[in-house]
């Protein structure tokens, strides 16, 4: 099993920054990918970022293209979400995953992440 705990959600205004981090415990040795993942109001589940656990090589969704950076610090088994200009529509409930196989196993419990005008 892993257990992902975000941290670092909260109330920003528009064109400010903010900075998720998740931090992996328990079989953590079995982790190949993680991601971030957000649900605004009334909408599906929609992809942010995902990472190789090597860091090989990073994905984003192109509506946080060039605003937002993942990063990983393995030795705290943690990764981060760096987001700049934000925009009203990056609001969403933020939600860390890690897979260890070939989809995402494990979430968190979700960080709240609101844009202010």
């Amino acid at each position: 099993q892993v257990q992902l705990v975000e941290s670092g959600g909260g109330l920003v205004q528009a064109g400010g920054s903010l900075r998720l981090a998740c931090a992996a415990s328990g079989r953590t040795f079995n982790i190949h990918a993680m991601g971030w993942f957000r649900q605004a109001p009334g909408k599906e589940r929609e992809f942010v970022a995902a990472t190789r656990w090597s860091g090989e090589r990073t994905y984003y969704a192109d509506s946080v293209k060039g605003r937002f950076n993942l990063s990983i610090d393995s030795t705290k088994n943690t990764i981060y979400l760096q987001m700049s200009s934000l925009k009203l529509e990056d609001t969403a409930v933020y939600y860390c995953a890690a897979g260890i196989g070939p989809e995402f196993d494990y979430w968190g419990q979700g960080t709240q992440v609101t844009v202010s005008s």
